[in-house]
């Protein structure tokens, strides 16, 4: 533990799993209060309650707004400040723009874009008032899926790629007013979590390694704190001058 975020209150949601917890994990480590924030209640308990003291829980379905300002203010309730989020909640799907539903495409994008927006919407106005001394910063989870597209990846393309122009935009928009706040994308390729339980449940856990690991140059698929990492150093003032960037993590996958 080196204290890079001590002072500092994050809220993070889809909290109860993948990079979500790792990042509550590591941002705790480093001395952070943590709020950890889901709709998946008993799981999301359960990772608040490994941090100890410098956890809590809040219930979050992240497409209500009513819910979004309940659980700011909980935060701000529970610990006198906010001055992360990280925007981690999301769901895959793999259907083509033939194949997909109306009500596929909106679910989707509820989620991964419109869960995104309330999030910064309701975050910036929160964190805004608590910046004169640590600086805020909003991490938005993408995926190098906004970046790259994919045959069978409509819907998860469209919101990925829609939360990497956001977060410029509200970048620049708390630049020009005086923020004290960064906002910055994250893209991650395949990260052992269980978003990939589809596939795993599908070919069993080593093919499916396998599978995608042959998609990626390092040749296999990344780990949580290969993410969680980058999250603790957007988080921390060490990133100060760095704002409406994309962070891409995919082990060279954009390269090609």
């Amino acid at each position: 533990m080196t204290d890079r975020l001590a002072g500092k209150v994050a809220l993070i949601t889809g909290g109860a799993s993948g990079l979500g917890a790792n990042a509550a994990a590591l941002m705790a480590q480093e001395g952070a209060k943590v709020v950890v924030a889901d709709i998946a209640v008993d799981r999301g308990r359960a990772v608040a309650d490994k941090l100890g003291s410098a956890g809590h829980f809040v219930k979050l379905d992240v497409t209500s707004e009513d819910n979004w300002k309940a659980a700011i203010a909980e935060a701000i309730d529970k610990f006198g400040a906010l001055h992360v989020l990280v925007n981690s909640a999301g769901i895959g799907l793999g259907k083509t723009v033939e194949d997909i539903t109306l009500e596929e495409w909106r679910r989707v994008h509820a989620i991964d874009l419109d869960g995104v927006f309330l999030g910064c919407k309701h975050g910036v106005a929160e964190i805004k008032k608590h910046t004169h001394r640590l600086g805020g910063s909003v991490i938005n989870i993408s995926s190098i899926s906004g970046i790259i597209a994919g045959a069978n990846m409509a819907a998860y393309n469209s919101a990925k790629a829609g939360v990497r122009l956001l977060s410029k935009s509200v970048a620049l928009h708390c630049a020009k007013s005086g923020y004290n706040i960064r906002c910055n994308s994250v893209h991650p390729t395949f990260i052992d979590t269980p978003i990939l339980d589809r596939y795993r449940d599908r070919f069993g856990n080593e093919v499916m390694q396998q599978k995608l690991g042959r998609q990626v140059p390092i040749g296999r698929l990344g780990r949580p704190e290969e993410v969680g990492w980058a999250l603790v150093f957007l988080a921390s003032d060490e990133s100060s001058f760095m704002t409406g960037s994309e962070v891409v993590i995919d082990g060279g996958i954009s390269a090609m």
